[in-house]
């Protein structure tokens, strides 16, 4: 029997769809598979990456280029549309991916050489779209401080997305490079209510926190915007109005939605976690996704993957577009930064050039 983990998002642990071999767990009246997967462990290790900038062409996204300094998350969030990534390394994307961490050691290292490539032209990098660059690992480890470090003293540009409190540690960087329109920072909120929150985000700040968070990076005039993603139909859906409302109070000068993705194993993982959690809702929710993804849990097409389709998602945004108006401020995921600062690392002992 599939139950939750205290301070887990996901129910299960099933072998990714990669790998040639299943382990399919059953019960024999001792559970003792179960027991071994609710006792596990936080395990990390060090990655040493030959590259650090990831690209994409993508045109429902802002920006072409991006650093995760982890892979895997344990926020353990179970929406999270990175989880099917774990699968590439040989992992789950159900509880592997919130126990079994990698870290990119040389992430500053690489940001500084790739930087100083004659062919880099500067544009925003977006830092932690696929796994929280502020996940609680990166509190021992300081990899994306240390990136932060690089692109200030370089002038470079950059998007900051994330769910944790730990990004208030970084405000005296965030703040210099705010002063000359370097950076700007998105706060994911998808929910005001703790319950739920705990239940979908486990080990995330609370709703309360991450609102303080943006009063706090607004006192450092630091420009801020919040994400209601995902919004999930017939669960979060009716807090849109709420959620924005809250994070105007608290300064945010821009908002915008993604409609619930369920790419790959989400769809198994997603549709446990929501017969554990919400067993009367399930099959509401899960019908109402469908309405949105022409009749699938999921629709990976450019320009309906973050947007849905459908009366439903139609309304979902345009609800989104009229509380913003309410609150006086603007619906969308771009601020304009500054390139023109940017300098070009010398390496092997060669000056700085000017860009």
């Amino acid at each position: 029997m599939i139950t939750a983990i205290k301070g887990r998002g996901a129910l299960s642990n099933k072998t990714g769809r990669y790998e040639s071999l299943s382990i399919q767990s059953v019960d024999d009246g001792w559970q003792v598979f179960e027991d071994e997967v609710s006792k596990q462990q936080t395990q990390w290790q060090y990655e040493n990456n030959k590259s650090i900038l990831t690209s994409n062409q993508s045109p429902d996204i802002h920006f072409d280029r991006s650093i995760n300094p982890y892979r895997g998350c344990e926020h353990g969030c179970i929406y999270c549309f990175a989880r099917p990534t774990h699968t590439w390394l040989g992992h789950s994307a159900g509880l592997d991916f919130e126990t079994k961490l990698y870290a990119k050691s040389n992430a500053a290292t690489l940001l500084s050489k790739t930087l100083a490539k004659r062919s880099y032209n500067p544009a925003p990098i977006a830092i932690g779209v696929n796994t929280d660059a502020y996940q609680p690992l990166e509190r021992k480890l300081e990899i994306t401080r240390s990136i932060l470090n690089v692109l200030w003293e370089h002038k470079h540009p950059a998007y900051l997305i994330t769910k944790s409190a730990l990004i208030e540690r970084d405000i005296d960087i965030l703040s210099k490079m705010a002063s000359q329109s370097l950076v700007s920072v998105c706060v994911s909120l998808c929910t005001l209510n703790p319950d739920l929150s705990r239940k979908l985000e486990p080990r995330a700040a609370s709703p309360k926190r991450r609102l303080q968070v943006l009063r706090n990076l607004n006192r450092a005039s630091i420009p801020t915007r919040v994400s209601l993603s995902p919004i999930i139909p017939a669960l979060n859906e009716e807090e849109i109005e709420h959620i924005i409302e809250q994070a105007s109070e608290s300064g945010v000068s821009a908002a915008y939605a993604i409609i619930l993705r369920l790419p790959h194993e989400l769809q198994t993982l997603f549709p446990e976690w929501l017969n554990e959690h919400y067993p009367m809702r399930a099959k509401r929710v899960l019908k109402a996704i469908q309405s949105m993804r022409d009749q699938r849990l999921n629709n990976s097409e450019f320009g309906e993957r973050m947007k849905g389709s459908g009366p439903r998602a139609n309304i979902i945004h345009q609800r989104v577009k009229l509380a913003c108006k309410k609150a006086g401020i603007s619906v969308g995921r771009d601020f304009e930064l500054d390139t023109s600062r940017f300098k070009v690392p010398s390496m092997d002992g060669q000056l700085e050039l000017g860009w």
